[in-house]
C-alpha cells in the first residue's frame, strides 16, 4: 500500500485548509485510515481516524473544527481532512496512515505511512 498526502500550506489563524491523502494498493483485509500530526519536540498525536466500520473519531482539540471524509474503491482509499478555524497550535507535520484492522487499528505494527505534509498556522 502506498500513501501520499497533499494540501499542507501556511495560513493565518482562523483560516482553512484541506488535506488530501490517497492510499493505493491491494486492500485484501479491513483497514483503518487516519491522520496524525507531530510538531517539533512533541509526541505524535492522533488527529482523526475512521475505522473499518466507518466510525470516525476526532481528537478533542479538533472536534467541531476538523471534518474527516473517505471514499473507497477496491484498490484505493481517499481520505480528506477539512480543517477550519485553524489555530497556531495546529501547526505540525500531518501524516496519513492506512492501518490494518487486527481487532484494533494497528498503525505502528501494520501501518502504511505517508511522508507527511506541513501545516503552519501563524497568529
Amino acid at each position: 500500500v502506498k500513501v501520499v498526502e497533499s494540501g499542507g500550506d501556511s495560513v493565518q489563524a482562523g483560516g482553512s485548509l484541506k488535506l488530501s491523502c490517497l492510499a493505493s494498493g491491494q486492500f485484501y483485509s479491513d483497514y483503518c485510515m487516519g491522520w496524525f500530526r507531530q510538531a517539533p519536540g512533541n509526541e505524535r498525536e492522533e488527529v482523526a481516524i475512521i475505522d473499518k466500520d466507518d466510525t470516525k473519531t476526532y481528537a478533542d482539540s479538533v472536534k467541531g473544527r476538523f471534518t474527516l471524509s473517505q471514499e473507497k474503491t477496491e484498490s484505493t482509499r481517499s481520505l480528506t481532512l477539512q480543517m477550519n478555524s485553524l489555530k497556531p497550535q495546529d501547526s505540525a507535520k500531518y501524516y496519513c496512515v492506512a492501518g490494518l484492522w487486527v481487532g484494533y487499528c494497528a498503525w505502528d505494527d501494520f501501518g502504511y505511512w505517508g511522508q507527511g505534509t506541513q501545516v503552519t498556522v501563524s497568529s
